[in-house]
C-alpha cells in the first residue's frame, strides 16, 4: 500500500485568550489488492464524516484539523500530539484520531463481541486534554468498497453511493446514508437516521435512534421481513403487501423471577426476505416504497 500525506493550509487565529490553529491533512492511497473484504475504517471523535463512492481506485482522504487553547503553548501541544493515526490490517484500513493518551484498538465487550474503537476509561491526570479539537473529513472511496465510519460529537455522517457493506455511528448527530445497493447498520443518539436504496438489500440491515426519527426509503417490490420496535414512537408506511408475524416472547430469569421480553412488531414485505430492523426510543420510523 503506498501513502502519500501533505498539509496543504495552516492557519492561526487569536482572539483575545483564545488561540486557533486550522489545517487540511490529505491523504492518498490503494488497498495492495483488490478484494470483497476491504474494507475502510475512520473512527473520528469530535467532528462531521462525509464519504462518496466513484469510480476510481484509490482511496482520497482529507481532514481539516482544528485545535484551539487559551495559551499559545497548550496551542502547540495540541499541534504536536493530535494527530491523525493509522492502523494498516491488510485488507482493512483503519484510520483514527487521537493523541498518545488517546486508547485505540481492538476490544471485546461484555457479550465476547469484538470490535475497533477507543477506551474511554482514561484516569490518568496527565492525559486530560488542554485542548479542544476537531477532524472534520471528506473521503473519496472506490464505489465497491466497504465502509464503516462513526464520530460522537459536533458532526454528523454522510455515506453516499457506496455499493459494498455500509456501517455508521453516531452519538450527538445525525446520519444520511443515500443510494445504497449493500447491507447497511446505522445507530446513532440524538439524531436523525436518514437512508434510501437505489437496489432494494439483499442482506440484513439494521437501523437505530435513541432520540430521533428513522426515515426510509426502498424500490418499488421490496421484500424483506421488518421488525419494529420503540417506547414513544410509531410506525408510518406506505407498503401495501405487508403481513404481520407472531411477536417473539421470551422468558428471562430476573432476581425477582420470570420475565416475560416481547419482541417488537414483525412483518413479512411481499414474499419475505432479509431482515430490515427499525427501532427507535423517542422516534417514528417513515418507510416508503417509491
Amino acid at each position: 500500500m503506498k501513502t502519500y500525506t501533505t498539509i496543504i493550509l495552516a492557519l492561526i487565529v487569536s482572539a483575545g485568550f483564545s488561540q486557533t490553529f486550522t489545517d487540511k491533512i490529505t491523504k492518498e492511497f490503494k488497498f495492495e489488492k483488490a478484494s470483497p473484504q476491504n474494507t475502510l475504517l475512520i473512527s473520528n471523535i469530535n467532528g462531521n464524516i462525509k464519504v462518496e463512492g466513484y469510480a476510481g481506485d484509490k482511496i482520497l482522504i482529507e481532514a481539516e484539523r482544528t485545535i484551539k487553547a487559551k495559551t499559545n503553548e497548550r496551542l502547540e501541544k495540541g499541534k504536536q500530539e493530535m494527530q491523525l493515526r493509522q492502523i494498516d490490517n491488510y485488507d482493512t484500513i483503519i484510520f483514527y484520531v487521537g493523541n498518545n493518551c488517546t486508547k485505540f484498538g481492538y476490544q471485546h465487550n461484555k457479550k465476547g463481541r469484538g470490535n475497533w474503537g477507543y477506551n474511554w476509561n482514561c484516569d490518568d491526570d496527565d492525559c486530560r486534554d488542554q485542548y479542544d479539537y476537531k477532524f472534520d473529513f471528506t473521503i473519496k472511496v472506490p464505489a465497491g468498497l466497504n465502509v464503516d465510519v462513526s464520530t460522537v460529537n459536533d458532526g454528523n455522517v454522510s455515506i453516499k453511493q457506496v455499493k459494498g457493506a455500509v456501517k455508521a455511528g453516531n452519538v450527538n448527530g445525525a446520519i444520511a446514508l443515500t443510494d445504497l445497493e449493500g447491507p447497511a447498520e446505522a445507530n446513532t443518539i440524538n439524531g436523525d437516521v436518514d437512508f434510501n436504496f437505489v437496489k432494494n438489500p439483499t442482506g440484513h440491515c439494521r437501523f437505530y435512534t435513541l432520540n430521533g426519527d428513522i426515515n426510509a426509503y426502498f424500490q418499488k417490490g421490496l421484500a424483506a421481513n421488518m421488525s419494529f420496535k420503540s417506547f414513544n414512537g410509531d410506525l408510518y408506511t406506505n407498503l401495501e403487501k405487508l403481513e404481520s408475524i407472531p411477536m417473539e416472547v421470551e422468558k428471562v430469569q430476573g432476581k425477582n423471577g420470570y420475565h416475560l421480553k416481547v419482541g417488537g412488531s414483525k412483518y413479512k414485505v411481499g414474499t419475505g426476505g432479509p431482515t430490515l430492523e427499525f427501532e427507535t426510543f423517542n422516534g417514528d420510523a417513515i418507510v416508503k416504497e417509491r
